[in-house]
């Protein structure tokens, strides 16, 4: 009867892990890890190679979805994944001659830095917004009934969430985030999201809503290396990994379908909330130890 509960509840906690998935584009790892550490209590190789076993499934579905949205860009992530896949091998090995403490502290040390580049991003945007929407009615009152102004008002305001133009040198910038995110996924057990979406966002452009599904795309390649290795240690969890893929599944598709409605600022904040958060409670607990 304990497993039975054991196993309902990690699959509704797979159904919140998906949503977020789908939502911002970090394959549910994040959440996994900690929910596996601390409240299932497997220790962190298992915890590890378990969420990155069932980060494959829950990204593919959420993939799948912004893809139907076209929120995505498939031919970067595609590249990212590739980058990702190359190096990803490299940080499981690592990882299997590291301390257990060390992967927890440098995985939550990676969360903290992500969530404050993300909160400086979403800060810098919101100011920049609220600039251009100052300047758009100064110009408007000051043109009464002039259309040329008014075009010109129009041209200030801020560009479409959604504008992205993929060019050669970011198809190199795109290739050189997947190379760094894959050697950190391998050694912390995710799937590399919380890298890869501020990486998109600060150094190639990419708008929060198409950088999460791009980031899904390129999680579901890189993950691959690292699951067969983690397979092959035997530190995977399949009873558990698969009943959070129960739940994840379906709710990256719901948290895929919520992204063209919600707008890019309270998009970052989200993600910078939740990184920071998962990021403390894991320093902490790892210092209690």
């Amino acid at each position: 009867m304990e497993l039975v509960v054991t196993i309902i509840l990690l699959a509704l906690a797979g159904v919140c892990v998906g949503v977020l998935s789908g939502l911002l584009g970090i394959g549910g790892g994040i959440v996994m890890v900690p929910l596996l550490r601390l409240v299932i209590g497997l220790d962190a190789y298992m915890a590890t190679a378990t969420s990155l076993f069932a980060i494959i499934p829950t990204s593919l579905s959420g993939a799948v979805q912004h893809i139907r949205n076209a929120t995505s860009v498939p031919k970067l992530g595609i590249v990212l994944g590739i980058g990702g896949a190359v190096t990803s091998s490299l940080g499981v090995y690592l990882a299997s001659i590291s301390p257990a403490w060390a992967i927890m502290l440098v995985t939550a040390l990676v969360m903290v830095y992500s969530a404050y580049s993300m909160l400086r991003k979403a800060l810098k945007t919101s100011t920049r917004n609220g600039d251009s929407s100052k300047s758009g009615a100064q110009q408007a009152a000051e043109a009464s009934n002039s259309h040329s102004v008014q075009a010109s008002a129009c041209h200030a305001a801020s560009p479409a969430e959604d504008d992205f133009n993929l060019a050669r040198n970011t198809l190199l910038g795109g290739l050189g985030i997947g190379l760094l995110t894959g050697l950190f996924s391998g050694y912390v057990g995710l799937g590399g999201g919380f890298i890869m979406v501020p990486l998109m966002t600060a150094w190639l452009g990419v708008p929060m809503k198409k950088a999460s599904g791009t980031s899904l795309i390129a999680i579901i390649i890189l993950a691959i290396p690292g699951v067969i290795g983690q397979t092959i240690l035997g530190h995977v969890d399949y009873y558990v990994g698969i009943a959070l893929c129960v739940g994840a599944i379906p709710g990256a598709i719901i948290g895929a379908r919520l992204v063209p409605h919600i707008s890019e600022h309270v998009l970052r904040l989200l993600f910078a909330v939740i990184l920071a958060v998962v990021g403390v409670a894991l320093i902490v607990n790892e210092l209690a130890v």
